[in-house]
């Protein structure tokens, strides 16, 4: 079978199948893409030809090329995509072996995540505050954010219905469109109902009608792209002078919630995570705020 052929069943089925999202499956196909080119580039051009040197050149070429090789975490993305790619190919018997099956992902170096005080959230949170139509809106996205941990493609992709009436509690999608009822604490309801009062309905009557939450003022649903710059701008505001992004108030929300006291499943469940592994990151987190507290305060400590 072609290389474009399987490509394209791979691809189907993701989407289709197993119902992966839409960034997901951009991330497959940029991969396997890249992936078909350099297979043809070197003459295989059918899928049965591969062999293991092949996979293995391949990704040794990603390493170590001049213009931005790649890093171990994009590595191990990339191999993910192969494999999965293979292994579906022997699953649907157009191969007979899977050539990538002893093929092991790079280590990986623990990375705790990037959280900020509970300070300079407030701080953050401030710098949007305002009776414009567009601070209303900033804020209520930027304290839904931190009061729920949710992802950033969650957050946009809400609808005006996914807020479950007058329980403070917010319906978010997750990957693989698993979802998720989550609490909303007051500050967040309090600058949610104001938008929604105040705001939304101006927007909207700008534009085509729409069940989407964050609206600009065109009345279009609000871009992952366009959140960025309004938490890029909050942080300017703010005078923080650190790296922000959308992912800094789910670290935060998680950091804070466990700093606090919360038990990691609940925190599991509030982040929509599969494994409770991945939560558990943060409890590293928490335990350094704890050493560096001690080391500073015990007189016989260091």
């Amino acid at each position: 079978m072609t290389f474009e052929r399987a490509r394209s069943n791979y691809l189907r089925y993701v989407s289709i199948e197993r119902g992966l999202s839409a960034n997901t499956v951009a991330a497959y196909t940029r991969d396997l893409s890249a992936y078909a080119e350099w297979m043809l580039a070197r003459g295989i051009t059918d899928v049965g030809a591969v062999t293991l040197p092949h996979v293995s050149a391949y990704l040794q070429s990603l390493v170590t090329r001049a213009e931005k090789p790649l890093t171990a975490s994009s590595q191990s993305r990339m191999l993910s995509s192969i494999r999965g790619f293979h292994k579906f190919l022997v699953e649907e018997s157009v191969l007979e072996t899977d050539v990538t099956v002893d093929l092991a992902p790079p280590k990986l170096p623990k990375r705790l995540p990037k959280a900020i005080t509970i300070d300079q959230m407030a701080a953050l949170l401030a710098a949007v505050e305002g009776e414009e139509d567009v601070q209303m809106r900033d804020r209520a996205l930027l304290e839904l954010l931190y009061a729920t941990g949710a992802r950033i493609t969650e957050a946009v992709s809400l609808n005006v219905d996914d807020v479950l009436g007058d329980d403070g509690l917010i319906r978010l999608r997750g990957k693989g469109g698993k979802q998720r009822i989550v609490p909303v604490g007051s500050y967040a309801r309090a600058a949610l109902d104001a938008y929604l009062v105040r705001v939304r309905p101006v927007y909207s009557a700008n534009g085509l009608a729409t069940p989407a939450l964050f609206l600009g003022p065109r009345g279009a649903r609000v871009s992952r792209q366009m959140a960025w710059l309004i938490i890029r701008e909050a942080g300017e505001r703010a005078k923080l002078n650190i790296e922000l992004s959308p992912h800094t108030f789910r670290h935060s929300f998680a950091t804070h919630l466990l700093a606090g006291g919360a038990d990691v499943r609940v925190v599991q469940e509030l982040l929509g995570h599969a494994s409770v592994a991945t939560t558990q990151i943060y409890t590293l987190v928490t335990a350094d705020t704890l050493r560096e507290s001690y080391i500073t305060a015990h007189p016989r400590a260091r």
